[in-house]
């Protein structure tokens, strides 16, 4: 599949060329989401989504490079291999071992990881919700846990516990971190938390996690970083096991994207428009992302 230059002119400029690659892509937001960041900037651009098999990736950035491309999000299933293929790293890359961001200049590809950065700013500013003192359970020890650990311990939380069906992963991810733990996954039960975050895979699979009771500490959060039109079953778990709040990876979507359109133009766009219009768009959503369960 090959790709061409999309240069539309406007007002005599070129538009810059963006895009985000996965596997699969039909469902990606971003190109909604960049695009809107771009017009309320005054920004010229285009992005769009490109579908890449699993053993051509590389082979689909040249060629968009080669089309004039500026930058790259990465998304499933190929953040670890964006890191492995970047020719720089970012700090933030290089913590997480992962990249969703890609910059192209000349033959360099700069690699950054704005996941957990975002997932910061959508509970703080949207979910309104301080991690400080709180203590935190992570479900899953995959790309996704990777990309949040680092900001989630930044944010100075009393613990964070790592539950994965596979525990050797789970200590491979907690490493030597200080403050960071491993909770065998069928040791759940007796144990409470303020904020529960499911990082695994199962929402995409659409497979379902059991939680156990009394997980959910007064005042709860419980965020599922998948995003979908509908709540995921571990979501309406969540709801009934006792979370006081709930939300998707919508959120942590719009504010990863605000910090790559910063990463790449060097102004950072407001977000809270976009949570609004998605609101009236998606069934059960408030104005600040967060899902609020249907009755019955």
């Amino acid at each position: 599949m090959a790709f061409f230059p999309l240069r539309t002119k406007k007002r005599g400029i070129l538009s810059e060329q963006y895009a985000v690659i996965g596997y699969p892509i039909s469902h990606s937001l971003s190109p909604r989401i960049h695009s809107a960041f771009g017009r309320a900037c005054g920004i010229e651009l285009t992005y769009r989504p490109i579908l890449s098999l699993p053993d051509k990736f590389s082979s689909q950035v040249e060629m968009f490079r080669a089309s004039g491309g500026r930058g790259l999000n990465v998304t499933i299933p190929f953040k670890v291999e964006a890191f492995h293929f970047a020719t720089a790293l970012t700090l933030r890359a290089q913590e997480a071992k992962a990249v969703n961001t890609l910059t192209l200049s000349g033959i360099q590809s700069v690699g950054d990881n704005t996941d957990g950065v975002g997932f910061i700013r959508d509970l703080e500013l949207n979910a309104r919700f301080s991690v400080e003192g709180k203590r935190v359970l992570i479900l899953g020890a995959g790309g996704a846990a990777r990309g949040i650990l680092g900001p989630l311990a930044d944010a100075r939380p009393s613990g964070i516990w790592l539950s994965n069906r596979t525990p050797e992963r789970a200590i491979d991810l907690a490493g030597s971190r200080s403050g960071v733990y491993v909770l065998p996954f069928d040791s759940l039960a007796g144990h409470e938390f303020d904020l529960v975050i499911n990082a695994s895979s199962s929402s995409l699979e659409g497979s379902d996690i059991a939680i156990p009771k009394g997980l959910f500490a007064t005042g709860s959060l419980a965020c599922d970083l998948m995003y979908a039109r509908s709540a995921s079953a571990w979501m309406i778990a969540a709801h009934h096991a006792g979370a006081a709040q709930i939300r998707d990876g919508l959120g942590m979507l719009i504010e990863q994207a605000a910090e790559s359109f910063f990463v790449w133009h060097q102004i950072r766009p407001q977000t809270a428009p976009l949570l609004v219009q998605f609101a009236k768009e998606l069934p059960c959503r408030d104005e600040n992302g967060g899902w609020i369960p249907e009755e019955g």
